[in-house]
């Protein structure tokens, strides 16, 4: 019978998997592209997301954190939207990795001018179940997200080239572009326990 130590396997997998990669890597590029292979196979099923992790808010989206490597080189963070539910235009100062595990997010980039004013980069985009989108300061790293489902919730897994909840990033004033410095912390006390398989050993035992 299958449990939860079994189900989570593809997330500890990947945490392994990141952990190799970021103790072999420092340029962002290769972080990046290798990061997406490991994270494309991460979001190929979404039964291995604890079901805390998955529950929206009424009125805010949610960031639940599923893994914060202890050295603060990167984190995976379960992002979840309620119908309707958006972010400010915001940056992350670091390089991330999207991927959309349920549902749909509809995303627009940002340049600041160097006047300051924010403009459109681009045209509005729509990342699907399976999709992985990356962000950075060197390759873009203002936008905004939103559900692009009316009636039903969304959930994406994002990697982060730090911890994401002890980043100091700025929101953008939509008319102004002035920056507004926060920090995004996280929507839950408890993380998903990846590392106790005594019940898979235990089963071993002869």
């Amino acid at each position: 019978m299958s449990n939860q130590l079994d189900t989570i396997a593809p997330l500890r997998e990947f945490v392994i998997g990141m952990t190799n990669l970021v103790s072999q890597e420092t340029e962002q590029a290769h972080l990046i592209s290798k990061g997406s292979e490991l994270l494309k196979t991460l979001i190929q099923s979404d039964d291995w997301l604890p079901e805390f992790c998955t529950v929206p808010h009424p009125e805010f989206y949610q960031q639940y954190l599923l893994h914060a490597d202890p050295l603060g080189r990167f984190s995976v963070v379960s992002f979840v939207w309620g119908p309707g539910q958006k972010t400010p235009i915001h940056d992350h100062c670091i390089w991330g990795l999207i991927g959309m595990l349920r549902g749909m997010e509809k995303g627009q980039r940002y340049q600041q001018l160097p006047s300051g004013e924010l403009v459109t980069d681009g045209s509005e985009t729509i990342l699907r179940q399976g999709e992985i989108e990356a962000v950075g300061p060197t390759i873009g790293d203002i936008h905004v997200v939103s559900n692009a489902i009316s009636d039903k919730t969304s959930i994406s897994i994002h990697v982060y080239g730090a911890n994401i909840g002890a980043v100091k990033r700025h929101t953008y004033d939509p008319l102004t572009g002035q920056p507004k410095q926060f920090v995004s912390g996280y929507s839950s006390k408890q993380v998903p326990n990846l590392w106790d398989r005594s019940a898979e050993v235990r089963a071993s035992l002869t």
